[in-house]
């Protein structure tokens, strides 16, 4: 019986060892030879396979990465209902009972008011659910919650705000909301010290990057630790989400800095837009 053999990178190395002789077949030249002769007939498929591995993998840790990125949009998504949610029950209750005792005084500030509390509305409802709104949409509401806030509190207190615009910021977006669960514990949580009450917010904008500081005075009943774990009433989840939301749309382009010192609190946040 014959052994056929079929045509394969090694037909040629069989027939040429088969007329030598045993010694030349064994010899160390001729193993090294025809080891090489091996291994340059395995090297293609070996490496597509590995070329192909390799791409499979790749592709699965961007199936992944896109997975977890949509995942933590939906979390900051969430995040920012719940702000949307705190924003709107009790500070309607607080801003309404003031407006009853302006309108039974018959103060002009109940007109104004009402418009701010229009406008703030109407932001919530028509721009916070967009991932980056107009700059200046969130000035104003900052602007209108702000003066909401005050009205609430007597003159003799340093409360004050700040806007500065450098340049041309007329096209500008940033997140909504951004900002608004800082001011809203410093009213909250501040303008409590018997000898001197402060909250004062400046804001500084340029065409490359939003500066934001806050500080405000504070009990000293009240000290706390801002980024603890077990989220004291300074900071707690509000600060956690407003970390990851910068985290997601600013990474390695943002900067938050928070002192909660014996007698004072303050903020200083600064990002970079460009």
């Amino acid at each position: 019986m014959e052994l056929e053999i079929i045509e394969s990178p090694f037909t040629g190395t069989i027939s040429k060892n088969a007329k030598h002789g045993i010694h030349r077949i064994f010899s160390f030249k001729n193993i090294i030879g025809n080891a090489n002769t091996v291994l340059y007939a395995f090297i293609p498929p070996f490496f597509c396979k590995v070329i192909f591995d390799i791409t499979r993998l790749y592709s699965k840790t961007l199936k992944i990465e896109k997975y977890k990125r949509a995942l933590e949009v939906q979390n900051i998504n969430i995040e920012k209902d719940f702000l949307k949610s705190q924003l709107n029950p009790h500070f309607l209750f607080n801003t309404l009972n003031n407006l009853y005792g302006l309108t039974k005084q018959k103060d002009e500030k109940a007109s104004e008011i009402v418009l701010n509390l229009s406008d703030i509305m109407s932001y919530t409802l028509y721009y916070s659910e967009s991932e980056k709104v107009p700059l200046q949409k969130e000035l104003e509401f900052i602007e209108n919650y702000f003066s909401i806030e005050k009205m609430r509190h007597m003159d003799d207190k340093n409360i004050s705000l700040s806007i500065q615009e450098i340049g041309n910021t007329a096209n500008i977006f940033i997140p909504p909301l951004l900002t608004f669960n800082l001011i809203e514990n410093a009213f909250k949580h501040g303008l409590k010290s018997k000898t001197n009450p402060f909250l004062n917010i400046s804001i500084l904008v340029s065409e490359d990057k939003f500066i934001f500081n806050l500080k405000n005075d504070k009990s000293n009943l009240a000290v706390t630790s801002f980024l603890t774990k077990s989220h004291s009433k300074y900071g707690g989840i509000g600060m956690a989400n407003l970390e990851k939301r910068l985290k997601l749309l600013y990474p390695d382009k943002h900067i938050l800095k928070v002192k909660n010192e014996i007698d004072r609190y303050s903020v200083e946040m600064k990002i970079i837009l460009k």
